[in-house]
């Protein structure tokens, strides 16, 4: 069953602790077996709040280009890492971000299949 996820604040102090928490790679087994089950519904919500989020709009093309048309292969490559950094960045905000609601969401799911009477079993037929 899984833990609720609060609707409330945290310090900076107990989100230091709650990462601190989760580093050991076993905490991870299942949440990974979750997400790779998810995976393409989950990269659709991310593809889609990216281009909500505006992205990959056309300013974002336009530095993708100037990047690449850079005729110093120094500065290329620079600034080529420079977007794939800030853009894995991103996706990995996003993703959390989704982590959470979707966390929210099971919580929900489940506690309202909890709170449905469990159907009748052959020891409550009174025949």
């Amino acid at each position: 069953m899984l833990c609720p996820v609060a609707d409330r604040t945290y310090t900076a102090q107990q989100v230091d602790a709650a990462v601190r928490a989760i580093s050991d790679p076993g905490r991870l087994r299942h949440a990974e077996q979750i997400v790779t089950h998810a995976a393409p519904g989950l990269q659709a919500i991310i593809d889609a709040a990216l281009q909500d989020g505006g992205w990959f709009s056309q300013g974002h093309e336009q530095q993708v280009n100037a990047a690449a048309a850079e005729p110093d292969v120094e500065q290329r490559t620079s600034r080529l890492q420079l977007l794939l950094a800030d853009e894995a960045r991103l996706a990995m905000l996003v993703g959390v971000t989704v982590g959470i609601e979707l966390a929210r969401e099971l919580d929900s799911t489940a506690r309202d299949l909890d709170a449905r009477p469990a159907p009748p079993t052959p020891e409550d037929d009174p025949r």
